[in-house]
């Protein structure tokens, strides 16, 4: 749910790095490896999120070669508000170790 913290303006515009950050959130957890970084995102924002709204995120490996894999990740409302394209790889270790 969108908490004031999260309020850039007095209107109560959430901002957008915390709906990338629960699309990022479910890739990772798409990916279910306790070694997955991101490496790269393409993603749109379809509508702005307000204070107070629940936010859903949905994500989908939809490819994998090696350690490199591809994610679909959409988040809404009650409407679409994001949609993208996460390439996430699973390293042979931490990746402060690596």
């Amino acid at each position: 749910m969108a908490r004031p913290e999260m309020v850039a303006d007095d209107r109560g515009l959430v901002h957008g790095g915390f709906t990338f950050g629960l699309a990022d959130y479910a890739a990772m957890l798409a990916v279910n490896d306790p070694h997955v970084v991101l490496g790269a995102a393409e993603v749109k924002f379809l509508a702005p999120v307000t204070l107070g709204e629940t936010m859903l995120a949905k994500a989908e490996v939809i490819g994998e070669s090696g350690k490199k894999r591809q994610v679909r990740c959409t988040v809404s409302t009650d409407r679409p508000v994001f949609e993208g394209s996460f390439t996430c790889f699973v390293l042979p270790g931490h990746v402060l170790d690596c």
